[in-house]
This record gives C-alpha cells, sequence and structure tokens, in this order.
C-alpha cells in the first residue's frame, strides 16, 4: 500500500474527523468550564477604606468578600487619625474578583523616633541647622550667650530638656539651640 492511497483513506480521513471533532468539543469544554470556575463576568467593587479605622475597614472588606492584608505603616500623617488607613492597593471603585487580597497601609501612633545626631555641639549655626532640617527636626527658639564663638552652637534643648547625642525625639520635634554671640564672657 503506498503512502498516498493511506493518506486519501476512508479509515485515515474517518480518524482525522474524529480528532478534530475531539478537539472542537474539548475546547468547548475546557471554555465553558473556565467561564463557570473563574466567575468570569463576576466582580466586586473595592470601597474607599481611606481614613477608616482598622475594624471598620475589615468591615466593609468582608461585606464585600474582599481580604486584608496589612502592609507596614507608612511615615505618620497628621491628616488622618492614628492607626486608620492611608493608603489602600488597589484603589478605590476598582473592580476585581472576589476573594481578591486588598493591600492597606497604616498610619502610625506618631512621628517615628530619631537619634540626635554626635557632633553638634561646637559646630556653627549654619552647619547645624540644615542637620536637623533634614532628619525632620524643627529648629524653634534661638538664645545668644556671651562666648567668643559667634555662631556657634553652645547646647541644644527640647522643652526645657538639655539633649546630648544619641537622645531619641519624635519626627518635627522642635529644638531650641543656645549659640555663641561672639563676645568674651
Amino acid at each position: 500500500m503506498s503512502i498516498i492511497k493511506f493518506f486519501t483513506s476512508k479509515t485515515f480521513l474517518k480518524q482525522i474527523l474524529l480528532a478534530v471533532v475531539a478537539i472542537v468539543v474539548l475546547c468547548y469544554v475546557i471554555l465553558k468550564w473556565l467561564n463557570v470556575s473563574t466567575n468570569h463576568g463576576d466582580f466586586e467593587t473595592v470601597p474607599d477604606l481611606k481614613g477608616k479605622s482598622i475594624s471598620v475597614a475589615q468591615v466593609e472588606l468582608n461585606d464585600n468578600n474582599l481580604v486584608m492584608k496589612i502592609q507596614d505603616s507608612a511615615n505618620y500623617n497628621p491628616d488622618y487619625p492614628k492607626f486608620s488607613v492611608i493608603e489602600q492597593e488597589p484603589v478605590a471603585g476598582s473592580k476585581v474578583k472576589e476573594n481578591r487580597k486588598i493591600y492597606i497601609t497604616l498610619n502610625p501612633s506618631g512621628y517615628r523616633k530619631m537619634n540626635i545626631p554626635d557632633g553638634l555641639i561646637d559646630k556653627t549655626f549654619r552647619q547645624v541647622k540644615p542637620t536637623l532640617e533634614a532628619l525632620g527636626f524643627k529648629v524653634g527658639k534661638i538664645t545668644y550667650v556671651n562666648n567668643i564663638g559667634k555662631d556657634m552652637v553652645l547646647k541644644l534643648s527640647h522643652q526645657g530638656k538639655v539633649l546630648s547625642p544619641g537622645d531619641k525625639l519624635a519626627k518635627t520635634s522642635v529644638i531650641d539651640l543656645e549659640l555663641g554671640n561672639g563676645k568674651r564672657p
């Protein structure tokens, strides 16, 4: 039997037709199964959680068949209450599938504590001010005392307490400076 006769025989053509029909039926069944198992076209709307407490956010997400995942707290934002949601991913109004994880970022209880750096004493005000501001502190009241070093930082204090290197203060704390006025004591 030659190969050409084999490819044109009824048996071979019947087997090819059966294989094509089987593939079409199998594809149809798989696509229908995927539509049902993935809830094709069935979405949940992500609620707006910004500014809400963890418990309220949890209730809202449960009502919408969504799962809450808390990410690490971000930098403190005074515009939001403590321990409230300040960011969420995906954003509010997004259409997502049921049981999707919604990642939220919480507002910490306050500003992060920063160390007072070493080497600020006996430096000029021009050097110390940018260093403190870069760390997130604010320069408060400046007082001058008799000292030969003009504008030399002699003492740092916060709310009347003298600060030393390594002390911890919350970011945005106001630090008062005592400077020399350039006159001999």
